[in-house]
C-alpha cells in the first residue's frame, strides 16, 4: 500500500527531543504501531527504505535516532570505517538506562498517534538495534519483538554499562520474541547463539529463531553482505510473527 514519510521530534526527559522517521499507511484507519531500531549507522538509506517497505504492509514504523543525546538531529552516520568508529564509541557513551527511557518515550509517541490501534506495539531492530528492540520487548505493552542479529544479547555488552543484564530479565517478556541469526555471523557466534536460546527457553520465553546461510547485517542493502533472498525469506518471518501476534 502507497505510504506516508515524515519526520518528528519525540520528547525525552532529560535529553534534547529524539529525532524520529515515520512512516505509516497513507489509507486512513488504525494500524499496529512498530517501534523500530537502527544498527550504528543510524537512519540511513537501508534503514529508511526497510521503515518504508514495513510501513507499507500495513504498519505505523517509528524509527528513532539512538544516539540523539549526543548527535545532533538529522546526523546520519557515515558507512565506513571511521563511521563505524564514530558509532561504537557513541554507543559506548551512551548509559543502557538511557537507552531504555528512550524507547519508553518512543512507545508512548506510538501509543499517543491517532493512527496506531490500541494495544498494538511492537518492536523490532538490527544490529544493536536488535539488542534494543530485544529490550523493547521488556516493556509490558509490546506484544511482538524481531531482533535481527541482535549484538551484545549473549555477552552483555550494551552502551556505557559493562553489563547490561538484557538476557537474565528474559522471564520479563511477555510477548512473543523472533531471533534471526546469520550463522556465518562473528559477532554472534553459535554458542552464544545457544547461550540465548537456552536463557529463553529457562525463562519459558515464547520465541522462534530462524537461521540462514548469511553474515552479520546480511539485510543491509548496501555493501558487501547483503543477501536479498535471505532478507526476503528474514522480512517474511517478521510480518508472520506480526500479524499472528497484533
Amino acid at each position: 500500500m502507497v505510504i506516508t514519510t515524515e519526520y518528528v521530534d519525540i520528547e525525552v526527559p532529560g535529553s534534547q527531543p529524539m529525532r524520529a522517521l515515520a512512516c505509516a499507511p497513507r489509507a486512513g484507519g488504525r494500524w499496529p504501531g512498530v517501534l523500530c531500531y537502527s544498527d550504528i549507522f543510524q537512519l540511513t538509506g537501508p534503514m529508511q527504505r526497510a521503515c518504508a517497505r514495513l510501513a507499507g504492509y500495513g504498519f505505523v514504523v517509528a524509527a528513532p535516532e539512538i544516539y540523539h543525546r549526543l548527535e545532533p538531529p538529522g546526523t546520519v552516520i557515515p558507512f565506513d570505517d571511521e563511521g563505524r568508529t564514530r558509532g561504537l564509541e557513541d554507543a559506548a557513551r551512551t548509559d543502557v538506562s538511557e537507552f531504555d527511557a528512550s524507547c519508553r518515550a518512543a512507545l508512548d509517541y506510538l501509543t499517543k498517534d491517532a493512527r496506531v490501534a490500541e494495544g498494538r506495539l511492537a518492536a523490532a531492530g538490527f544490529c544493536i538495534g536488535g539488542h534494543l528492540a530485544f529490550r523493547a520487548a521488556l516493556q509490558t505493552d509490546v506484544r511482538a519483538t524481531a531482533c535481527f542479529y541482535p549484538t551484545g544479547v549473549h555477552n552483555g555488552k550494551l552502551g556505557r554499562d559493562p553489563d547490561a543484564g538484557t538476557l537474565e530479565r528474559a522471564g520479563e517478556i511477555r510477548g512473543a520474541l523472533l531471533l534471526v541469526f546469520g550463522t556465518a555471523d562473528p559477532h554472534i557466534p553459535e554458542d552464544g547463539r545457544a547461550k540465548i536460546t537456552g536463557a529463553l527457553k529457562a525463562a519459558g520465553t515464547n520465541f522462534s529463531v530462524k537461521l540462514y546461510p548469511a553474515e552479520h547485517a546480511f539485510m543491509r542493502d548496501e555493501g558487501p553482505r547483503y543477501d536479498p533472498e535471505a532478507t526476503d525469506a528474514a522480512f517474511a518471518d517478521m510480518l508472520a510473527l506480526f500479524r499472528n501476534s497484533l
